[in-house]
């Protein structure tokens, strides 16, 4: 299998064919035995794969898997190739077994759906162009994978497309991700032209090697590369200012929430900008700018999230504010911590979006939790599993989200790369958003499962646990939740920063991608961490276990502006609307209006002249001989008029 990576997206993406040439045809078991094979086929190859791998290379070197070469152009070119080292080993376990689980979810939460085997066709066809992008050894085949993912996202998110608002919100993340794919295709350009290459391993060695040199002729180069690559990163992994489309996605079914939305998709820009380490280590700018847009990401969506009333809406602004915390450790060069947040972030989002899933399932598909409450005896399972997933996300000890978000902030407070000012802005934001997470997930918490029934009698008659298609991959979720962050990144044995250390070149003159935070700091941080988790879930809980919606009521009433913008998320789209969209608009229309009309009135005229003159000549095209000689004795006589 390690010979035959190609196998592995592969699988998925027959998956998809099947189900989509047939699946209308044979049914829901065929659909569901396609796709559920396909996804843990892929499951199965890529972790034999990955026992290959470790192997064939205990010291963690890049293994090449060539297919042919693909653009040969005189000195540059690129292969279609893919590869395994420790970094795309993390993503592929992620990516694959997650996967699974969702695909699993799905059958029951989609069993009663229209449009069921195009559903899974779609979810195995993003998988497969997830793989390829996680496993493609160049900036040029990832960014086949990266279109892929886009593509499916778009299907997935209008899946409802009789609806008015799912296709509105699939064409918007399109066109939103176009902003972002734009500085992706220049990035590539750029390194065409000056490295000759996208290769990742002869990029990286090109950086590596050439360090002060390269930055000293280049350096300008260098960082335009890596803030183009983090455009791309913005508008694929939702950051300010391209964060827009991730919560109006919503709009698909939730499982495509928990699958493309929060465990796989949305990191891949964080996974690039890891694989680009070698580079933005050499641009210290660039990577200033990449730490400041994920802590204002993070505070910002955490703001809006304590004020939203749909549950998945909650979760949404929520997944973009952890995706600020990963790029928070990117951004200060604490890569590991960034791809350590990303794996257990994985576990607790899933979790809390199928679990989201479940609760509207048992709703009958209500998603207001302004109508939801005291649920936590009517769906146990899913309570249970939920509790455990929010509290990995508060980051209370021992669960998954402690040590990697702990692990985050101590790295932004205390990295080689910035001036202290710096760090202690980032580390504030980050720290101020950490709070305002246990504060809204708290809120969730108690208004969903907590106090009295809020919805119809008909709601409350049809409220049952879901089935153990649904169940199981909550437990299994939970489960990781609980216990993944201590597994992977326990202190002073932290496997993960072990695992990853040969994908970060040494640089000469450029401080270690891996650096150490000293223990007394690092447990003082922790405690800080704790308390701030423990202040946002009291008074979560002290506002909202007995008085429910009253306390938001109150709020509205003692801060109304405040909470109006929150609850409009602070009129980002309105602003966005008043002063792109709708200039756009006004000139599109005055360029067909106006310009457009006035190009076709000429041609309009033009043509029209062409016709009289040609009315005009046939007029003298008779046919007759006798006409035709008059004619030629008439020109003979005016010719000799002119001459005289």
């Amino acid at each position: 299998m390690l010979n035959k990576l190609w196998l592995i997206p592969l699988l998925p993406f027959a998956g998809f064919l099947l189900n989509g040439l047939f699946g209308k045809r044979l049914g829901k078991g065929f659909v569901t035995a396609v796709a559920l094979l396909a996804s843990l086929g892929a499951a199965i190859a890529g972790t034999i794969a990955v026992v290959q791998y470790h192997a064939a290379y205990p010291t963690g070197e890049r293994h090449v898997d060539l297919v042919y070469n693909w653009i040969s152009s005189g000195s540059i070119g690129a292969d279609l190739a893919f590869q395994l080292d420790p970094l795309s080993v993390v993503m592929l376990m992620v990516v694959t077994w997650v996967g699974f689980l969702i695909h699993l979810y799905s059958v029951g939460y989609m069993a009663h759906e229209h449009g069921f085997g195009r559903y899974f066709a779609y979810l195995n066809l993003f998988l497969s162009e997830m793989l390829v992008l996680i496993l493609a050894s160049s900036y040029l085949l990832m960014f086949v994978g990266w279109e892929g993912v886009g593509l499916c996202s778009y299907l997935l998110i209008g899946f409802y497309y009789e609806t008015d608002y799912a296709p509105a919100a699939g064409k918007k993340a399109f066109v939103v991700n176009r902003i972002g794919d734009f500085g992706f295709l220049i990035a590539m350009f750029l390194m065409f032209a000056y490295f000759g290459s996208v290769d990742f391993a002869k990029v990286s060695q090109i950086a590596a090697t050439g360090g002060a040199d390269l930055v000293s002729h280049n350096g300008t180069v260098v960082t335009a590369i890596c803030l183009l690559l983090f455009l791309g990163a913005v508008g694929k992994s939702a950051q300010i200012p391209l964060y827009v489309w991730l919560p109006d996605a919503m709009a698909g079914p939730t499982p495509v929430s928990a699958l493309i939305h929060a465990a796989t998709m949305v990191t891949a820009g964080v996974y690039m900008v890891v694989r680009s380490n070698a580079l933005y280590r050499l641009a210290p700018g660039a990577m200033m700018v990449v730490a400041l847009i994920g802590a204002l990401t993070a505070l910002f969506a955490a703001t809006i999230g304590i004020r939203q009333w749909d549950i998945k809406k909650v979760l949404a602004y929520s997944t973009v504010s952890q995706l600020g915390f990963m790029f928070i450790g990117v951004g200060v060069g604490a890569f590991t911590a960034g791809i350590f947040h990303l794996v257990t972030h994985a576990f607790f989002k899933a979790c809390l979006f199928l679990g989201s899933g479940s609760v509207i399932h048992a709703m009958s598909g209500e998603q207001d939790m302004r109508k939801m409450g005291g649920l936590k005896s009517k769906i146990p399972i899913t309570f249970w599993t939920f509790i455990i997933a929010t509290i990995a996300i508060a980051g209370f000890p021992p669960f998954a989200g402690f040590f990697s978000k702990d692990e985050i902030l101590a790295s932004a407070l205390n990295n080689p790369y910035f001036p202290k000012p710096f760090s202690w802005m980032i580390w504030t934001l980050g720290t101020v958003a950490a709070f305002c997470t246990a504060y809204y997930m708290y809120r969730l918490v108690y208004l969903t499962f907590f106090g009295k029934f809020r919805g119809t009698h008909e709601q409350e008659h049809h409220l049952h646990e879901s089935p153990k298609t649904m169940t199981i991959p909550l437990m299994v979720l939970a489960a990781l939740s609980a216990v993944g962050g201590a597994l992977l990144g326990w202190p002073h044995h932290h496997f993960l920063a072990q695992w990853l250390k040969p994908i970060f070149p040494k640089i000469g003159g450029v401080p270690e991608a891996q650096y150490e935070i000293s223990p007394n700091v690092e447990y003082a941080l922790m405690v800080v961490s704790s308390a701030i988790a423990v202040v946002g879930w009291w008074i979560a809980r002290t506002r909202f276990r007995t008085r429910g919606l009253e306390a938001d009521e109150l709020f509205a009433q003692n801060m109304p502006a405040v909470a109006n913008g929150m609850e409009n998320k602070w009129y980002v789209d309105e602003l966005y609307a008043a002063t792109i969209v709708r200039p756009l608009e006004g000139f599109s229309q005055f360029l067909w209006r106006g310009v457009d009309a006035l190009i076709d009135g000429i041609l309009a005229l033009a043509g029209y002249i062409v016709a009289g003159i040609g009315d005009l000549l046939r007029f003298f095209q008779t046919g007759n001989v006798r006409n035709y000689a008059l004619m030629f004795f008439l020109g003979v006589i005016v010719f000799i008029w002119v001459l005289a």
